[in-house]
């Protein structure tokens, strides 16, 4: 009787334990909505084996994106500097943290971001998944100026969060880990593919005389000489996801991709942003420094800045820039804005 006792004893103790794993239980699949422009120009998405993307992950990374609960004072999400409307990003030259202190980096929107085939994340590439870059603004103290460890208590005693992240991972004990990864697959739905552009790629609407002055300036080496780092037709992320020296300073204040690798050879190189969306992310450039799109092309136009690491693809670097005329960069601009996708700032699915 009491071996019988014991053994009932066991296998509730061996229950208690367990009690936070679902062995019975997986998430549900949801892949990816792939565009077709996506799917006839460029590889598939990188979806780390690690991190599928799952309706009940996707459901618990937007509900954290949004949760101010990840920052030290309970003020601030991700979406505060990385607003929908905005394209997810804001609309000043830097975005200020918890403690109203401004950092040095322009907030970089979010779009495509499973179409980062280089995997270095932020404007100078320190973040090397997309899930290693979800877990810094938590604890970063510009940011959130928040710990992972506080934060991971606060979403354990929630009354929702550990049956959402039981739902997602089959775990109801939260980790940062876990807690990034949801953030990262919510990120991933994040795709931008119905701007008048790709409706015109795909044969349903038509570019405007001026539109198509505008890519044949961007698109030729003797003009625009644009599709180098940012791409072409073919291409509809409309960037080459690497890192360049677009001629912004003489001298740098902030290295760039240098102070990541410890190579003066990539001091003042940041990454090339999509050119999508623009009519949404202003202001520009790696520090915002540029409020409008007049302003950015006016600087490839004639105010290039030689440095050391100044790449090479800036061919008119001894004459300021490529000197297009005032028509040249109305006829640019307007091609630019074509970019933009009204449909992906409205989409209700990534609205809080």
């Amino acid at each position: 009787m009491i071996k019988k006792w014991l053994y009932i004893v066991s296998l509730s103790l061996l229950s208690l334990s367990c009690s936070n794993e679902d062995t019975g239980y997986e998430p549900t699949p949801q892949p990816l909505d792939i565009p077709i422009l996506f799917s006839d120009n460029i590889i598939p998405p990188v979806i780390p084996n690690g991190n599928p993307q799952t309706v009940e992950g996707i459901a618990l990374g937007k509900k954290l994106f949004f949760d101010t609960i990840l920052s030290n004072n309970g003020t601030q999400a991700c979406a505060s500097c990385h607003a929908p409307q905005n394209a997810f990003t804001d609309d000043t030259p830097t975005s200020d943290g918890v403690d109203g202190i401004f950092g040095t980096r322009n907030s970089m929107p979010l779009f495509n971001l499973a179409w980062n085939y280089g995997e270095r994340f932020t404007w100078d590439g320190k973040e090397l998944s997309l899930e290693r870059q979800a877990l810094e603004p938590v604890q970063n103290p510009i940011e959130m100026h928040s710990n992972w460890e506080t934060v991971v208590e606060r979403l354990q005693s929630h009354p929702e969060y550990p049956e959402l992240f039981r739902l997602a991972f089959k775990t109801s004990t939260i980790t940062k880990e876990l807690t990034a990864k949801a953030i990262a697959q919510f990120e991933r739905t994040l795709i931008s593919a119905n701007s008048k552009f790709d409706r015109y790629s795909l044969g349903q609407a038509d570019l405007t005389p001026q539109e198509l002055n505008g890519l044949d300036v961007f698109l030729r080496e003797d003009k625009g000489d644009c599709f180098h780092c940012h791409g072409n037709p073919n291409n509809p992320l409309w960037t080459d996801n690497l890192f360049h020296n677009n001629g912004l300073d003489a001298t740098f204040s902030d290295l760039g991709l240098g102070d990541v690798t410890g190579d003066p050879n990539d001091n003042g190189k940041f990454k090339s942003p999509s050119l999508r969306n623009l009519a949404f992310t202003a202001p520009y450039m790696h520090d915002g420094r540029f409020s409008t799109l007049d302003e950015v092309i006016n600087h490839y136009s004639e105010g290039l800045q030689n440095s050391p690491t100044i790449d090479p693809l800036m061919k008119k670097i001894n004459e300021g820039g490529v000197q297009l005329t005032i028509q040249e960069k109305a006829d640019l601009k307007a091609f630019l804005l074509s970019l933009s996708d009204p449909s992906f700032i409205n989409n209700s699915e990534f609205q809080n």
